[in-house]
């Protein structure tokens, strides 16, 4: 029986609960309306609280009501887990009341907002971008703000999930074995973010493309792609001594090393073929002008002779016509 009342009062608690909502929403008393939002707002009640303060919006514009209802409204679309729209009324609110006591909460939630709705780093990162900003404004207008402490930790760890994706996009090309493509991504990771935590991870990637580039690559590019190659794990020794980066530019550079050995026998052998070649082909171009040059000699010998023969026979002599 005691059960059985608790359900009843409960039903009819909430049934006065949905009719208040119901007449608030129908109602055209700004202050009645807005009694009701500040108490669904009170109790958590965030759907029903919204739906109220969108009603009031048009009602207490002007009002000395209006910054209450554009702050609570941002709030119980925060609490609500609207970061978007909660962001952009926090910012609302914080332009829009300046002298207010609750601008700079408002500032700060807005750009806390924009961190919220941040995307995971595989997808489009273009709202990473703008968290970071609002976060760095926030900085920059209340740079001595008590809740300025953490903003800097949010920025990082927003930026860090931009390496990430960065990072992760040049990994891709090595795994296609587009090595090429993943030194030059690589390099951009690093130049993009110079202070990365990723770094010991993308001087592994990029020595490993530039060895494999090196190894597998065409005659003409091998020397200068083997030399780069060399080069780069004389940088990563020297930056990372001790580290497993360094131990890994070291086995490559024995390989390395090797393998411009290898190659510069193949290229004396090479440039030992291209001599020959050339010798060959000069004495072959020496024959056809000795051929050409004989052709010519031989021509001009044959106009001279039939020249001289026009010259040396006599005109035929005089003919008379016979008169009839």
């Amino acid at each position: 029986m005691k059960k059985y009342l608790i359900v009843l009062l409960a039903f009819f608690a909430l049934s006065a609960c949905n009719r208040q909502l119901d007449l608030a929403l129908k109602s055209a008393d700004k202050d009645y309306i807005l009694k009701v939002a500040n108490e669904k707002f009170e109790k958590k009640k965030w759907a029903d609280a919204l739906s109220l303060y969108e009603r009031l919006s048009n009602l207490v514009a002007g009002t000395d009501d209006a910054p209450n209802v554009v702050y609570n409204s941002a709030y119980a679309n925060y609490y609500d887990k609207n970061y978007k729209l909660a962001g952009h009324q926090f910012k609302n609110f914080s332009v829009t009341f300046p002298q207010d006591k609750r601008a700079e909460d408002a500032a700060y939630m807005s750009a806390l907002c924009f961190y919220e709705g941040s995307m995971d780093y595989n997808l489009d990162q273009t709202s990473t971008e703008l968290a970071i900003n609002e976060l760095q404004n926030f900085l920059n207008n209340y740079p001595n703000s008590e809740k300025s402490k953490n903003i800097n930790e949010l920025i990082d760890e927003l930026t860090y999930k931009l390496e990430f994706k960065a990072y992760e996009n040049a990994k891709q090309y090595y795994q296609i074995a587009d090595y090429k493509a993943a030194n030059v991504a690589f390099e951009n990771v690093l130049d993009d973010f110079p202070s990365t935590k990723l770094r010991p991870k993308i001087y592994d990637y990029i020595l490993r493309s530039r060895y494999e580039l090196a190894v597998n690559s065409i005659y003409d590019l091998k020397k200068d792609r083997i030399e780069n190659a060399l080069a780069f794990t004389k940088q990563v020794e020297r930056e990372m001594p001790g580290t497993d980066n360094a131990k890994t530019a070291g086995e490559l550079r024995n390989k390395l090393t090797k393998e411009k050995e290898d190659f510069l026998l193949v290229e004396a052998k090479v440039n030992e073929k291209r001599k020959e070649l050339m010798e060959k082909q000069k004495v072959e171009e020496a024959k056809i002008n000795a051929e050409k040059d004989q052709a010519e000699a031989e021509k001009k010998s044959n106009q001279i002779r039939r020249d001289s023969a026009q010259l040396s026979t006599p005109k035929p002599a005089a003919t008379f016509q016979i008169k009839k």
